[in-house]
């Protein structure tokens, strides 16, 4: 099942658009008890979405930036 959820997982854009909009909603008010604790798991589920797609974009970046000191290194 957690597999479905992987597959079924926004984008970064998507994620964080959609989480804006909870914690909006959250702010304002006016929803019930139940509304509101389905609002913040989901705005959880979301903000889990964003740091995955942000660690590895940072991975991505620290592996870029590696890489050139790497090859300066072998050409010296």
């Amino acid at each position: 099942m957690a597999a479905k959820t992987e597959e079924a997982a926004p984008g970064y854009e998507q994620a964080r658009d959609e989480l804006i909009e909870v914690v909006r909603r959250l702010e304002a008010g006016g929803t019930t008890l139940e509304e509101s604790l389905a609002l913040w798991e989901r705005g959880e589920e979301l903000a889990k979405v964003c740091r995955h797609w942000l660690e590895g974009a940072r991975a991505r970046l620290d592996a870029a930036l590696a890489m050139p000191e790497e090859d300066g290194a072998d050409g010296e």
